[in-house]
């Protein structure tokens, strides 16, 4: 017998994407030839439409790669909360007594329950929410007469969790946690002359110390900030002339050193610096314009960066990634008019493909963009007589 001929025709699997995925408008998908040359696809899905809602959005994949979100209804002034399952989105109202969910920071713990941190504008406070088994439970983490909570970042170690986030009464940056015996602690980290703490991001590296990320808005600097399990080391990361350092997204490698995404403002510009044993190294990622805010990173499993991040100038969601041929830059297809601004958030699945929750500012609407799972399927040819040809 013959041997069974196979044609790989990529216009066949992109039509069965669309009939897998429930795409039915250009919206919806568009193709994009991916670097291991599979064809890949967005998708894009309303979240949440009821209102003015949708910025300062924060993603998590919990076990099952299913998305949950937490972000601030600017309409009803509250921190609110969506996850998808099975039957499709659910939404729930977290905190809302007052003007409550800016600068949200959501992790999911070991049983993909739902911690979320937050800025309380009504009284100046870091907040923290989490749900069990009983519901929601909401505490103050820091306040008492001051301005604390704003540009959150929250990491869970244990379940218990740990928040970095800026003082603005004092201009300094703050990192707050429980240990394992669930005992609180706050403490300044940089209390530098100036206003410095804003944009944190935060991660623990394999040992649970933690890592910050930020701006120091009165030198106009991109800050590291590590704690070395004595004290807090702090470093002006060589970002450039000018004012660098907004809007950054910090990870961690497999070797624990950092890397970060941040907003170059004089040039207006999307970078990245990461360290390695011999030093910083800043490249430019999107120089297009006027690119860049709003930005947060992920690494893959083999250490390259993909970031999700806003167009100022275009008013776009766009998305870029690295490989072994260099950086790669797209515009998402995220909807018309202004989409992206006022946060966007990212994760990879085990797969390594994107997930972004994002603000329509043109509809104020809370949205989903992926990239759904791909593979070319065989197609075999027979004739009428069932003969393969």
């Amino acid at each position: 017998m013959e041997p069974r001929p196979v044609l790989h025709i990529p216009a066949l699997v992109m039509l069965l994407a669309c009939l897998l995925t429930g795409g039915t408008s250009a919206h919806e998908l568009t193709a994009r030839s991916h670097v291991s040359g599979a064809l890949s696809v967005w998708r894009i899905e309303m979240v949440d439409d009821d209102g003015w809602v949708g910025e300062y959005s924060s993603l998590a994949l919990d076990s099952a790669e299913r998305p949950h979100i937490s972000y601030f209804d600017e309409f009803n002034l509250d921190l609110k909360y969506a996850y998808q399952d099975d039957s499709g989105w659910h939404v729930e109202r977290v905190d809302y007594a007052g003007n409550m969910g800016q600068y949200s920071s959501l992790a999911l713990d070991a049983s993909d329950r739902p911690h979320i941190s937050y800025y309380n504008e009504s009284n100046g406070d870091l907040r923290y929410a989490y749900q069990d088994a009983a519901g929601w439970h909401i505490e103050t983490v820091d306040g008492d007469g001051v301005d604390v909570g704003q540009y959150t970042s929250l990491v869970l170690l244990g379940g218990q969790p740990h928040i970095s986030y800026y003082d603005e009464t004092h201009g300094n940056l703050k990192y707050a946690y429980k240990d394992g015996s669930g005992v609180p602690h706050i403490g300044t980290v940089d209390s530098s002359a100036g206003d410095v703490g804003l944009y944190t991001s935060l991660a623990l590296d394999d040992i649970g110390r933690p890592h910050i990320s930020y701006y120091d808005a009165t030198h106009s600097d991109l800050k590291y900030a590590y704690h070395d399990g004595a004290n807090w080391q702090i470093a002006t990361v060589p970002a450039g002339a000018g004012a660098v350092g907004g809007f950054t997204s910090l990870a961690l490698d497999a070797a624990g050193r950092p890397h970060i995404s941040y907003h170059d403002i004089t040039q207006g510009d999307l970078e990245y610096a990461y360290q390695d044993a011999s030093g910083w190294h800043v490249e430019t990622v999107d120089s297009a314009g006027s690119v860049g805010a709003y930005t947060s990173l992920a690494l893959d499993v083999a250490g390259h960066p993909y970031i999700s991040y806003y167009d100022i100038g275009k008013g776009d969601l766009k998305y870029a990634y690295q490989d072994a041929a260099g950086w790669h830059v797209e515009t998402v297809p995220a909807g018309t008019g202004d989409v992206g601004s006022y946060s966007t958030s990212l994760a990879l699945d085990s797969t390594g493909h994107p997930h972004i929750s994002y603000y329509d500012d043109t509809d104020e609407t809370l949205k989903y963009a992926y990239e759904p799972r791909m593979v070319f399927l065989p197609l075999v040819l027979r004739s009428a007589m069932g003969q393969v040809r």
